[in-house]
Order: structure tokens, then sequence, then C-alpha cells
């Protein structure tokens, strides 16, 4: 039974109970922010022997990303608390780092790419545990 006395957000969960949850929602806002800025970078910079395959497939994966940022954004929105909007929040919370992409090799972004989405697992992965701890049903079953 909730506290009457704690405030409730959207769906009607303690926000208390939901700090964490929204913290690391909003580290994982800003890596895919970071993440997406990477892939443009790719897609922008890319030559080599496989233009042609990674061209595409790097516009792609940025298109798709964009729709991802806006589900977390409003995920953190319906939880109670403002998204992150700033670039000088995205670069301090990220846990993907900036990547100067002007003459990296093809494949190096390619490599770069699996790491990164290594990262953004593993952050979703801390964010089922923060919700399982606070009760909160999780939405980021994604499709990797």
């Amino acid at each position: 039974m909730s506290n009457t006395n704690n405030a409730t957000n959207q769906i009607g969960l303690e926000k208390a109970d939901m700090s964490e949850v929204i913290a690391k929602l909003n580290s994982l806002l800003s890596s895919y922010h970071m993440f997406y800025i990477n892939v443009r970078g790719y897609h922008w910079n890319v030559k080599g022997e496989h233009f042609f395959t990674l061209h595409p497939k790097f516009e792609e994966l940025y298109t798709s990303l964009q729709v991802e940022i806006d589900e977390i954004a409003e995920r953190v929105l319906t939880l109670g608390k403002p998204p992150h909007s700033r670039f000088a929040d995205y670069i301090q919370e990220s846990g993907i780092k900036e990547i100067d992409t002007i003459g990296m090799k093809d494949l190096d972004m390619v490599e770069a790419i699996l790491d990164d989405m290594a990262k953004l697992i593993e952050l979703e992965r801390e964010i089922l545990d923060a919700t399982a701890d606070a009760g909160e049903q999780n939405r980021f079953n994604h499709r990797r």
C-alpha cells in the first residue's frame, strides 16, 4: 500500500522509490545521445571498401536511435521528472564517450558501435535491476 505522505508520479509509483531508476534512465538517455552523435559521425565520414554497405546501415541505425531516445525521455517524464535535454548533461552523464570519426577506418567504426552497444546493454541491465528493486514494471525489453 502506498504511503499517502509520499507524492506519486503519473503511473502511481512513489517518487522516492523511483529516484534511482530516474537517474539511471537519464544516464541511459545521455548515453543514447552520445551513441547517436557518434553514429551520425560514422555515417558522414565512412570511407573505404565497405562504404556502400556501411553508409546506409549507419543511417538506419541513427534513425532508429532517434525513436529509442524519445521513448527513454518519455519514460522519465512518466516517472515524474524532466529528462535531460542539454548536451552538457549528456557529456557529463554518458557511459559512452564522444569519438572523433574523421579519418577513422570503416571497420574500426563497426567495432566502436559494437563496444558502445555492449555499454548500452549493460546500462539497461542496471535499470532492470533498479526497476525490480523499486517494483516498477519495466518497458526496456529492447529488440537486441
